[in-house]
């Protein structure tokens, strides 16, 4: 294993970074990409919005699965060999998603590539945990996490436009080739990464006060997706957007991301994650209830709404993951990751699907009930604050940084 513990870093420590970020980005795009898809979907495949909710959901809730199972192996295995062998699997399961025939076929492909991509996500942050002194690892999580920026910024309106012109299945086929490239980069670039199996394993260092951890994890998800995955759906059916305007709107949110992410990072190695998560609960209450509130409105006040939306929203899960990694040793941290992904597909699954449950769809495509799904999203969010200071004051802290 190498360990990168130089005072700022290292050119090695940068491509590995960026690397796991453009593995982060095919599996983000493959995920995210679908929400914005959901109007086009629905009129095709005729869905309801509970139907469209379900195949979100089918995504998260395989790979929820799927990293429980992971507490069982994840951490016997070298990273690297793991990591390419889900990777593969992700990659056939993205094809698959292109050659869907029909909403059937389409929900069983994305339960196979959910199926493999929570147990990568885990995989990726085990590797960067194990890499990062702990002093910069906010910073590092950021920078990995700039791959939800880069999918709005990039990936979702070249996959919204890929769509437009060649239909829905395009998309998926395209990405699937684009990770086989980043695939052969990591077959080619990526270290081995195996000190974590000299230590000591077992799950003697689980106990029931870590299990908050995974609680919070999941409370903050499930606030945040019970709401995005009908952004786009509540913009066009309720705001007075088009389907031409989407793309403009998740690039404006996408390029806001990515300029907070490493910021959000920087932020929570000074204060620390629990007092940078804190901040962020608090503040994504008021774009919260502003967005699910927002009346039909020109495009620039759409954008400038929806980027204060996703720029707090999304740079919760930085402090967020700084702060459950630090919980326990190399040696348990893939499988601890590996449950806590599963918190957090479950999270984001169930939260989709509840928020199906709560929609309705009128005769001209507009959303009913969002307005009070913004306030479940703000009493969650306030759970999680709870949550938050109840984990802080009882975990113990673990020694989580390797020794040279």
């Amino acid at each position: 294993m190498i360990v990168l513990s130089a005072p700022s870093p290292a050119p090695r420590e940068r491509t590995l970074l960026w690397l796991l970020a453009a593995v982060q980005f095919t599996h983000v795009v493959d995920f995210m990409m679908l929400m914005p898809l959901g109007p086009l979907l629905m009129q095709r495949l005729s869905l309801s919005a509970t139907r469209f909710g379900a195949l979100v959901s089918a995504y998260t809730l395989a790979s929820a699965a799927m990293g429980v199972l992971g507490v069982f192996w994840l951490d016997r295995l070298e990273r690297k060999r793991t990591l390419l062998m889900l990777y593969a699997g992700f990659i056939a399961a993205t094809l698959l998603c292109g050659a869907a025939t029909g909403a059937t076929g389409l929900l069983i492909a994305r339960t196979v590539a959910g199926g493999c991509a929570g147990l990568m996500g885990a995989v990726v942050i085990a590797i960067v945990s194990d890499a990062v002194p702990a002093e910069r690892r906010g910073q590092a999580i950021g920078t990995v996490m700039t791959a939800y920026a880069l999918s709005a910024v990039a990936g979702v309106p070249l996959g919204l436009g890929l769509a437009n012109l060649g239909g829905w299945r395009s998309p998926f086929i395209v990405l699937a080739g684009l990770a086989g490239i980043v695939w052969l980069l990591l077959l080619r670039f990526l270290p081995r990464m195996d000190g974590h199996l000299t230590q000591t394993s077992g799950t003697a260092g689980f106990t029931p006060r870590l299990a908050l951890g995974w609680g919070l994890t999941f409370t903050v998800v499930f606030a945040s997706f019970l709401l995005i995955p009908y952004l786009s759906a509540f913009m066009v059916g309720n705001v007075g957007l088009s389907l031409t305007d989407l793309p403009w709107v998740y690039l404006a949110g996408g390029a806001a991301t990515f300029v907070s992410s490493r910021g959000i990072g920087r932020m929570a190695d000074r204060l620390g994650p629990a007092r940078a998560l804190a901040l962020l609960l608090v503040a994504t209450m008021a774009p919260h209830l502003l967005f699910t509130h927002l009346p039909p409105s020109p495009l620039p006040v759409v954008a400038v709404v929806f980027v204060l939306f996703m720029t707090l929203t999304s740079g919760r899960a930085i402090p967020t993951m700084a702060l459950v990694a630090s919980q326990v040793p190399p040696s348990l941290r893939g499988r601890y990751l590996a449950v806590n992904m599963a918190a957090s597909d479950g999270a984001s699954g169930l939260g989709a699907w509840m928020g199906g449950l709560l929609l309705t769809s009128a005769p001209d495509g507009a959303l009913m009930g969002f307005a009070q799904l913004g306030w479940l999203a703000v009493a969650v969010s306030a759970l999680a604050l709870g949550l938050l200071w109840t984990f802080v004051g009882r975990a113990v802290r673990l020694d989580a940084t390797p020794a040279p």
